[in-house]
């Protein structure tokens, strides 16, 4: 038997299901009190919640990108507007390495690693033909519409359609084969250009009617007034102004968020339901994750982008069925990352990590061991658009270093993450905290220039 092909006990099947724009506090597990999501909280329940987890790069294409691959944008350079992720990237992608071992693969819903928003087929070497052809099953929709129109006339909503073509994909597996599937829900992003923006399956109509969801601790005007004019005149102001301006929208438009969330766990419960039917349940490992985070109204702000608290850090969950009963239910806090998804996908697979894999395989801390771990990550925002300002930085345990580099002159930010979790009080500009500013400036320049470097395969 070949190393890539391990034996069948020992590969189980992964299904990893991604939501667009969901925050880390937006689930019961993580004690959201208003919010409905007990097929996630059932993950919870039975699983590992990283209760740190983030997104190096907080924007939908490059964080996919990170994803798919193990690898800092840095490194892949792909995001909105950039050349298409190359096929020395997506030839090292965990869906690749698991079709060469005998997985059988399957994407599902919004891939989000279009170049400029296009499927461009039509030149494999030069574009994304070849990510396609590591999905035997591959079922792609961006973003237009929320709802689809069925054969019979009907309209139904992404994330109901998502569950049915899940389940079809689940029916049609075979036995001695595992497979790994791949669903990018559209759900909870908003739908830009439309005025009710939040759109969600019928089945959610009158949810959380009754209740009132809190405003942000620091919506008051007072944290955007703080703000340097390019961030007050940035896209994430545009967009904060039809969404969070008022608090009628403000209720509005999270009710309408709250409910795209449980329509995605109300898909999510019909998934799981049925691995129960088909008897799969036993053998397969769920991971559950965001692309990114989001401001709703934080900072007089909407959307991602920026590398606050607010929009890099997501739910993670990773449930295994087959994990001793002590292992189960259990919240850790180590820093997980995006580019730890792949690696921990190739390593529940049983094969071997590529020799350029950036992140860590989280498989060994949701089977209850504790390795030696990162105690800082390197974040950063390259897109090309002069209304979303360019940054990158470093976080560690305790301290946070924000520099938006191409400002004149450049602006810094620095926040003591244990006193100051919310990130209200930027130290950069006090004289007594230059030394621990100065030494992740440096930091920040040791991981960029660290990433970049790609090791020999």
């Amino acid at each position: 038997m070949s190393e890539l092909q391990p034996s069948d006990a020992a590969r189980p099947n992964i299904l990893f299901l991604l939501t667009d724009n969901q925050r880390d506090d937006q689930m019961g597990c993580a004690r959201n009190p208003i919010i409905q999501t007990p097929n996630m909280d059932r993950l919870a329940e039975g699983g590992t919640r990283f209760a740190n987890a983030f997104v190096t790069t907080p924007i939908c294409a490059a964080s996919r990108a990170s994803i798919l691959t193990g690898l800092y944008e840095t490194m892949h350079e792909f995001t909105f507007y950039a050349p298409p992720l190359r096929t020395e990237f997506t030839g090292m992608s965990y869906p690749a390495l698991l079709k060469a071992a005998g997985y059988r693969t399957g994407f599902i819903g919004k891939l989000g690693v279009e170049s400029n928003g296009e499927l461009l087929l039509e030149d494999k070497d030069a574009t994304l033909a070849g990510m396609f052809d590591h999905f035997d099953d591959y079922q792609h929709w961006g973003p237009d519409n929320y709802f689809e129109r069925q054969p019979d006339g009907s309209m139904r909503h992404l994330t109901d359609v998502t569950g049915d073509k899940v389940i079809d994909f689940l029916r049609d597996c075979r036995a001695g084969q595992p497979f790994c599937l791949s669903v990018g829900f559209n759900a909870p992003h908003a739908q830009d250009g439309d005025p009710r923006q939040y759109i969600w399956p019928p089945g959610c109509d009158g949810l959380y009617d009754d209740a009132t969801i809190p405003e942000p601790w620091n919506a008051d005007p007072a944290f955007f007034d703080a703000l340097p004019e390019f961030l007050k005149n940035s896209e994430s102001r545009v967009r904060w102004e039809p969404r969070f301006s008022t608090p009628d929208l403000y209720q509005r438009m999270m009710k309408g968020l709250y409910r795209m969330i449980t329509g995605v766990d109300v898909a999510m419960g019909r998934m799981m339901d049925e691995l129960d039917r088909l008897g799969l349940a036993e053998n397969t490992v769920i991971i559950f994750m965001s692309d990114n985070g989001m401001f709703f109204g934080d900072r007089g702000l909407s959307d991602c982008w920026l590398l606050n608290e607010e929009s890099i850090r997501v739910p993670l969950i990773v449930f295994d069925p087959r994990a001793d009963e002590a292992e189960r239910g259990v919240t850790r806090d180590e820093m997980a990352l995006n580019v730890d998804i792949a690696p921990t996908i190739i390593e529940l697979a049983g094969l071997t990590q590529p020799p350029r894999t950036q992140g860590l395989s989280l498989a060994p801390i949701a089977r209850g061991e504790r390795p030696d771990w990162r105690t800082e990550s390197f974040f950063e925002h390259r897109f090309d658009r002069a209304d979303i300002p360019k940054s990158e930085g470093v976080r560690t345990e305790r301290w946070k270093y924000i520099c938006y580099y191409e400002q004149d002159p450049i602006y810094e930010e620095l926040y003591d993450l244990a006193a100051d979790p919310h990130e209200s009080v930027n130290l950069a500009i006090c004289e007594q905290y230059g030394d621990t500013l100065a030494d992740l400036r440096e930091r920040t320049c040791h991981w960029r220039d660290k990433l970049a470097q790609s090791p020999p395969d």
